[in-house]
């Protein structure tokens, strides 16, 4: 079993969804003895965000790269191969701004690859990254409904892993600016909901 740890809030070792996918983390390391963990943390080591030359490396398929291509572009497609060999994906994805923080969306612009994690049918698009849980650390300053008005986190998050072929699960601390006993009681709710994962 393969563990995948994505990290992307820029505030350090006190974020709150960095406390959720350290939880997460031990959770499944401790009911799963002898999986791997794989970490990437994208404040530490961020991707270039794709341009139109990446976007050729990555957007190709493996039965379409040539030997140039995929020694001219390893990380491109590593970031893909360490995804789809991962069964667990934890992803802290901190509400910056009503989105997700820009480091994490170079990491999901690297997942949305043709013919490898969806295609496109006379039906419509089905996605074909299924068989591995994604499940994600989120953390809001306010209380927001999920798929409002003013949430393009979560719902770009959830519509972006159902279009590849997965329900993504969500554990979300919110409330954090509404004080300290806000956030106690709202990190107490999402610890119960990480131990029952």
């Amino acid at each position: 079993m393969q563990i995948l740890r994505i990290d992307s809030a820029v505030t350090g070792a006190n974020a709150i969804s960095r406390k959720l996918t350290q939880a997460m983390t031990d959770h499944f390391m401790a009911t799963n003895p002898g999986a791997t963990l794989v970490e990437r943390d994208l404040e530490k080591d961020p991707l270039p965000h794709i341009d139109q030359v990446t976007t050729g490396a990555i957007r190709m398929p493996p039965e379409d790269h040539t030997p140039e291509m995929a020694a001219a572009y390893p990380a491109e497609r590593a970031v893909l191969d360490e995804f789809l060999a991962s069964d667990v994906v934890i992803i802290g994805a901190p509400m910056y701004n009503f989105t997700v923080p820009t480091q994490l969306k170079a990491w999901i612009d690297r997942l949305g690859v043709p013919r490898v994690t969806f295609a496109y049918s006379e039906t419509g698009p089905k996605g074909l990254a299924g068989g591995r849980r994604v499940i994600i650390a989120s953390s809001r300053g306010g209380v927001y409904e999920t798929g409002g008005p003013a949430d393009f986190q979560e719902a770009l998050l959830l519509g972006f892993f159902r279009f590849i072929g997965l329900e993504a699960e969500i554990v979300r601390v919110q409330g954090i600016g509404f004080g300290p006993e806000a956030l106690e009681k709202s990190m107490a709710e999402a610890m119960s909901q990480i131990a029952a994962l």
